[in-house]
């Protein structure tokens, strides 16, 4: 029987993939990757660390890319299935970071697991996880939002509706936001929850990487006058937590 494995890629920093996942992503037969071309470059980026990891006693085995993205997710399952029944091994990696955290995954895990397939998870890089510990945030407890909702009412009933769990349990919260969207949620944010202090980490392991703290006022006026670039983590708190 075939193997899917999960496996955690670089967010930025090509030194964060482990030893683990390096060996994994040049061993198996297939890996199913949002981007072709862009898993294609992460191999040749790491041949040479592989290699090196063999002590160039093993010649270079290239795995077939499967494109896995979320508008042909639901094709490429029976797919994966297929292979997995032929026991091929199949890697799962998603453009950067840990798959399925909000990126397609978590479907094709959930069905090779109804089917009786080993499924293991190579952990690594995530940007949840590194814009935590930067944040000074309590990191004892945490709660992972994913993208607000694309429309603007659904947003703001989002962020109500955060706020008020608050109420129950308090903890770190996290979100992730595009740069195109981020001044108008940070605007819609701060009208729910006000101008509280927030974190903002953009780029993470990257030669531009930033860490802004403050109000969101403050990084309204910062964002507005440069324009948002990157991806952001956007991490706060309420009251005393």
């Amino acid at each position: 029987m075939g193997i899917l494995y999960i496996v955690a890629t670089p967010i930025g920093n090509l030194q964060d993939i482990t030893l683990r996942a390096l060996k994994t992503l040049f061993e198996v037969d297939v890996i199913a990757c949002e981007d072709t071309r862009r898993a294609g470059l992460l191999l040749d980026n790491l041949a040479a660390a592989y290699h090196s990891l063999r002590n160039g006693n093993s010649s270079l085995h290239r795995p077939q890319l499967l494109s896995y993205y979320e508008q042909n997710e639901l094709r490429r399952i029976p797919e994966v299935l297929s292979l997995l029944h032929r026991g091929q091994k199949v890697a799962l990696v998603s453009d950067a970071g840990t798959p399925a955290i909000s990126d397609p995954g978590y479907k094709l895990i959930r069905e090779c697991i109804r089917a009786g397939f080993r499924v293991e998870a190579i952990p690594g890089p995530s940007s949840v996880i590194t814009s935590l510990l930067i944040s000074g945030l309590p990191t004892d407890k945490f709660t992972f939002l994913g993208y607000p909702p694309h429309k603007s009412g659904h947003r703001l009933k989002f962020f109500e509706n955060v706020k008020a769990s608050q109420d129950f349990v308090k903890t770190t919260l996290i979100f992730f936001e595009a740069p195109h969207k981020l001044i108008r949620t940070l605007q819609e944010f701060q009208t729910v929850c006000g101008d509280i202090e927030i974190v903002l980490c953009r780029e993470m392991t990257k030669m531009h990487e930033e860490v802004r703290r403050g109000k969101v006022s403050q990084a309204l006026a910062h964002f507005e006058k440069l324009g948002p670039k990157g991806e952001f983590v956007i991490l706060f708190t309420y009251g005393d937590n």
